[in-house]
């Protein structure tokens, strides 16, 4: 064999070697980051409605979640409220300041979070932030890096290794503050200043609440849960736990779901509170990309003749290929009568369930696969009639800025639209 082909042989060997290495660490990445597969493959049936104890008795077995009562939601409404309101607690921390959050990136609105963090620690008080890695890839380092060296624990959530490929695309999504074990805020607004200002002037349109009462220990527990896992070391009893006294009248859970095996609680749950709706069922999430059993639940609770209302962004979403890719599967809701509302404000961002007019569930879970199967999210649900009331006021109010997407839009789409929702639909796993 000549030199030269003795060249073009060790060549081509090693091309094909290179290409399988490749492959192989191509399909290491893809496996890892898909889905676990759904548990719930049959629509769930119930024979009773959200005010029956059937149901809160129910939830609680399968979320693994009690239900507490003494508690007191206040609402907040976009960043004009929720920033001040989080602000103030963390000012009056005596104790201690726990967050976990997905968003953190440079600008206002963490430049004054990390202020008040770094003025609290020389006043004592313990602080521990959890940002999830990807969601905090446009924070200002430098300022961690001078809270971390007063001591501060700062965990970079699910930070990529090799030897830990689900770290890609397992992220925490979850909206936590917790203030000396008796303050507690959960919604869905991200710590960057996105949500800054008024709707009307371009800011995210979102919920947050701020939490009293006993049911304030759930989301240090669902905290912590996060806080172990990366660390190791769990904390106990006072001031952690144990120390919020009754506030109010609601009666509220914490459900908590992560990715791994056995806990994809919030898709369950969501799919528990629409089987069993009697009346109403009114839906608002930033992303709408949920699986088949979902969207056929819907569609099994109008032929039960309960009225179902989604509102979802309109054109001012941040992600329009989510939005475009959602609507290749809108037929047969809409054919069903389910009616659509698309935000044309801002930014819809808001997390809402509302079941009847008794059971409402908020926090940072969108109605997505990636919510459902892949992020680690917090809710906390409250059954109680005069809130539901209220919320429902919210969710009207909220109406007065949609447009009602109907069939014959869906039909009317462009060709260009329909094939991008077509290609958005090969991710829909990851949605």
């Amino acid at each position: 064999m000549s030199l030269l082909r003795r060249l073009l042989h060790y060549k081509t060997f090693f091309v094909l070697l290179i290409g399988l290495a490749g492959f192989t660490f191509l399909a290491l990445i893809y496996f890892n980051a898909t889905p676990k597969p759904a548990r719930i493959t049959k629509p769930v049936v119930v024979d009773y409605g959200p005010s029956d104890p059937r149901f809160a008795r129910d939830l609680a077995l399968h979320m693994a979640a009690p239900w507490t009562e003494g508690n007191r939601l206040t609402l907040l409404q976009n960043g004009e409220e929720i920033f001040p309101a989080q602000f103030d607690a963390m000012r009056g921390a005596q104790q201690h300041i726990h967050i976990e959050t997905f968003q953190f990136n440079e600008g206002d609105i963490t430049a004054e979070t990390l202020e008040i963090l770094k003025e609290r620690v020389a006043e004592g008080v313990e602080v521990r932030l959890t940002l999830d890695f990807a969601g905090s890839a446009l924070a200002d380092f430098a300022a961690l890096k001078e809270l971390e060296e007063t001591g501060t624990t700062v965990i970079r959530w699910r930070q990529p290794s090799w030897y830990q490929l689900s770290r890609l695309n397992h992220r925490t999504h979850r909206k936590l503050v917790i203030i000396d074990g008796q303050l507690g805020f959960i919604g869905g607004a991200n710590m960057t200043d996105n949500w800054l200002g008024k709707p009307e002037d371009g800011a995210y349109r979102d919920n947050h609440f701020r939490v009293e009462g006993p049911v304030v220990d759930h989301l240090q527990q669902a905290f912590m849960d996060n806080l172990v896992a990366a660390t190791g070391k769990p904390l106990f009893g006072a001031p952690y736990f144990g120390v919020a006294e009754p506030a109010g009248d609601l009666k509220a859970q914490v459900v908590i779901s992560t990715p791994r095996e056995g806990r994809h609680r919030v898709r369950k749950m969501k799919l528990m509170a629409i089987a069993a709706a009697r009346e109403h069922i009114r839906l608002g999430t930033a992303y709408f990309y949920p699986d088949g059993a979902l969207i056929k639940a819907l569609i099994d609770a109008r032929e039960r003749g309960v009225a179902v209302d989604l509102l979802v962004p309109g054109e001012t979403i941040d992600k329009p290929f989510v939005r475009l890719a959602s609507k290749s599967h809108w037929k047969g809701m809409l054919e069903a009568g389910v009616r659509i509302h698309e935000y044309e404000k801002s930014m819809f961002h808001a997390k809402l369930t509302i079941i009847d007019d008794q059971f409402v569930s908020i926090g940072s879970t969108n109605l997505d696969n990636r919510s459902f199967r892949i992020n680690d999210e917090a809710n906390l649900n409250v059954l109680d009639q005069g809130f539901a009331e209220l919320m429902i006021e919210v969710f009207e109010r909220d109406l007065e800025h949609t447009r009602l997407y109907d069939l014959d839009r869906w039909h009317d789409r462009n060709r260009m639209d329909r094939f991008r929702g077509l290609v958005g639909r090969l991710l829909g796993p990851h949605l």
